[in-house]
């Protein structure tokens, strides 16, 4: 079959579930793993064949789709802030407003000396990474409570050449964290299940519920934990970062305005939502 018979078929299957450009976007980065090919490659060889061999690779692909898997999961990889990282179900696809909160932290913390920072909740370890990465003079750390998220974590650590310390804890019921620290930041679960509604399938039908959503009647449970553990280990004038619920920004910061932080800043995200909140001890 012709790739470009090919393509057309792709994108008339997946155009009623997603919109023109996501689709688009699809068949490029299939194109991109399966092939190697750009899409330039397309318009410079029109009668590329695919065999028979590749058309059935290229339908798994497209038939995962159809279900609403995440692209990022079908291949295993996702790309934050320069990197490639190893993805699977149990950790969160990392997101653009993430790299948003990481261009923050580097921003206020690229001209410092030596640093300590910790990561609670790091997934996939894309936020601990990045800092590693782009703060040499940090020394990084990163807790889950999930052992297959850690897994993940120290994989994508290793294949980014980034150095950062895991640790397994359950933050909830964490009494004390092992050092002080520069930069506390924390991407917890925070989506309430009354949202849910407003969550796509392949967000709902595959990403971990563990990281995403917590209780309706007790949402900010993870910020008033970490608040409260930060208290102890920040250093003086040391800065603690989340990203937030975009409509719970004010609550957030009254919470952290309640455990005597100073100079609560709320960021807005590319999307104009309340995403990011940073405080000082």
């Amino acid at each position: 079959m012709k790739l470009k018979v090919y393509k057309t078929n792709f994108l008339e299957q997946l155009t009623p579930l997603y919109d023109s450009m996501e689709a688009e976007r699809f068949f490029t980065i299939t194109l991109e793993k399966l092939k190697g090919w750009q899409r330039v490659d397309v318009v410079m060889n029109p009668d590329a064949e695919l065999t028979d061999a590749e058309v059935a690779k290229w339908d798994v692909v497209l038939n995962a789709l159809k279900i609403y898997k995440p692209i990022q999961y079908i291949f295993g990889m996702a790309h934050f802030y320069g990197l490639e990282l190893k993805v699977n179900e149990n950790t969160l696809i990392p997101r653009p407003e993430t790299e948003e909160l990481v261009e923050w932290i580097i921003k206020e913390n690229a001209d410092k000396g030596k640093i300590n920072i910790l990561d609670i909740g790091t997934g996939s370890g894309c936020i601990a990474i990045a800092l590693a990465k782009n703060l040499p003079n940090a020394t990084v750390y990163a807790i889950d409570v999930s052992d297959e998220a850690l897994m993940v974590a120290q994989d994508n650590a290793k294949a980014n050449d980034a150095d950062v310390t895991f640790l397994q804890k359950d933050i909830l019921i964490t009494e004390e964290l092992p050092l002080q620290f520069d930069v506390i930041v924390s991407n917890p679960p925070y989506v309430r299940n009354l949202e849910k509604h407003e969550i796509k399938n392949n967000v709902l039908d595959y990403e971990p519920h563990l990281a995403l959503f917590v209780e309706d009647n007790d949402p900010l449970l993870f910020y008033r934990k970490i608040a409260v553990l930060a208290q102890k280990s920040l250093t003086p004038n040391g800065k603690l970062y989340f990203e937030i619920n975009q409509y719970l920004g004010k609550e957030t910061s009254e919470i952290l305005q309640e455990y005597q932080y100073k100079d609560v800043e709320v960021r807005k995200d590319l999307y104009g939502n309340n995403r990011m909140i940073g405080a000082i001890l």
